[in-house]
């Protein structure tokens, strides 16, 4: 689901400082009478424009074996050569093409364009002003004049970290404007991904300024681009690795919606909704993945449940409650040998877990549930909840939410009901109709209260007490529980 929302006015100002301050920075090599040298400027920039431009050109990527790298920072060590041979005012202005050019995959593109140029120069000038401060420049060498090393090491690891540490902030801080995080949370985890690459890319810029400083001059600092070529290539790998990954999961998925046709689009839904809390509880970038295949997985195991039950249209006998509570269990043992899912499996086999105790499959309470389990009971119930079915009517999203924190304490952790609260009234909500057919308005007995007074059962959703429910239900909060626990696969406590 793709929500549709204005930029934020912050996020907007944030861009235009970005610009500005970015204008400034590198007005002072065009002034009269700089003395800029524009004929490496225009080198370094037509270098560093040249290597980003592929990945704009999926056909090119594709004629090259997919090897080509998939987004903006894969030859920053250009840029890092540039602070090294040039000004800072000089330096900053060879950003300006390549970012200007960087393939950008999310909407608005001209706006993220625009802030990537502007975050990028004002990178490259610190960096470029910290290597001039240590001596740089001189460390260098020039020409027959050997490079001072290893002092140039110590300017270069400083430009390096200059460039991390303006990027970092900058990111953090547009994140935390679009977004509306706190600071701190927009900031969290950034640095420390950053961080070693951007040594690396340090190393391989110093390396290119000193081959463009030598007797050979800048045909020789192409060479630099060979080791370049490669990371780009193992980065292209991972992408490609990623991208098996998703397919993966697109054809589970897939397989649960043509079983199950009642819920169609819910998985997808309710990876989204698991996200969103996830990121208003702060969790790293690189964790919200593992999050959103939680979410997305969490039913994968009706696969095991017998069709008949999952698409009956009246009431479930016992004994078929009992074989649809086994789909956790059918679900974990299903995705127990897919590595890459990591923490998501224990999600898959306790997510109609409850705080009290009183869910299952295994009866587990409080803090015993994994974290992400209780992430995903939340955003399920919630998209059932507000998600309009073939059988049944949506609930409005402020009643929804009244659910969730009516039943908070007892069957949701109170922690993830506020943080979808939150997020919620950030973002806001767009439930989609998942069946085939938009609901009917139901019959009305005359006498009857109004439609919309009516309560209708609704997949994982809450309901009244002792409401009997369709095919392919689970209990939600309020319903009966003393209906016995299956006995299933893997009856230990706990999770792989």
């Amino acid at each position: 689901m793709t929500l549709v929302r204005e930029v934020p006015r912050a996020a907007r100002l944030s861009v235009g400082c970005a610009l500005l301050a970015a204008a400034a920075c590198a007005l002072p090599a065009v002034r009269p009478g700089a003395h800029t040298p524009w004929g490496t400027v225009a080198l370094l920039a037509a270098l560093y424009a040249l290597c980003e431009v592929p990945g704009r050109c999926p056909r090119l990527g594709r004629a090259l074996g997919g090897s080509l790298p998939l987004g903006t920072g894969s030859f920053f060590p250009v840029l890092l050569a540039a602070a090294l041979l040039l000004d800072p005012a000089a330096a900053a202005l060879t950003a300006l093409p390549g970012s200007l050019l960087a393939r950008v995959d999310e909407p608005p593109a001209a706006l993220r364009r625009l802030w990537r140029a502007a975050a990028t120069a004002l990178a490259v000038w610190a960096a470029a002003r910290t290597a001039a401060l240590l001596g740089g420049p001189a460390a260098l060498g020039h020409g027959p004049d050997a490079p001072d090393l290893p002092y140039a090491l110590l300017p270069a690891g400083a430009a390096a970290l200059a460039f991390c540490l303006a990027l970092t902030a900058l990111d953090g801080g547009i994140r935390a404007a679009a977004d509306g995080l706190p600071l701190g949370t927009a900031w969290r985890g950034l640095l420390g991904r950053s961080l070693a690459p951007h040594t690396v890319h340090g190393l391989a810029g110093l390396m290119t300024a000193v081959l463009w400083r030598s007797t050979y001059g800048p045909v020789a600092a192409l060479f630099v681009l060979l080791p370049i070529g490669i990371s780009c290539w193992v980065f292209a790998q991972y992408h490609r690795e990623r991208a098996a990954h998703q397919a993966t999961i697109r054809a589970l998925v897939q397989a649960v919606d043509i079983k199950d046709r009642y819920t169609r689009g819910h998985s997808e839904r309710v990876g989204h909704a698991s996200v969103l809390i996830a990121r208003e509880l702060g969790m790293p970038e690189d964790r919200l993945d593992v999050v959103r295949f939680a979410g997305i997985l969490h039913d994968v195991g009706k696969l095991g449940v017998p069709t008949r039950v999952l698409r009956k249209d009246g009431p479930l006998t016992p004994e078929e409650r009992r074989i649809i509570e086994l789909h956790p269990e059918y679900g974990h043992e299903m995705v127990r040998g897919i590595g890459f899912l990591g923490e998501a499996r224990s999600a898959i086999l306790h997510h109609h877990e409850r705080m009290d105790g009183t869910g299952y499959p295994y009866g587990l309470r409080g803090e015993e549930i994994p974290e992400y389990a209780r992430m995903v009971a939340v955003a399920d119930a919630f998209d059932a909840m507000t998600s309009t079915r073939c059988y049944s009517r949506a609930r409005p999203v402020p009643a929804a939410v009244a659910e969730l924190e009516r039943c908070a304490g007892t069957h949701f952790d109170p922690r993830m009901v506020d943080a979808l609260v939150r997020a919620l009234d950030r973002h806001g909500w767009r439930p989609a109709v998942t069946a085939d057919e938009t609901a009917p308005p139901a019959p009305r007995p005359t006498g009857a209260a109004p439609a919309a007074q009516v309560p209708a059962p609704r997949e994982n959703g809450p309901e009244e007490p002792g409401r009997p429910g369709r095919a392919g239900e689970t209990p939600g909060p309020g319903e009966a529980t003393d209906a016995p626990r299956p006995a299933g696969p893997s009856r230990h406590r706990g999770s792989a």
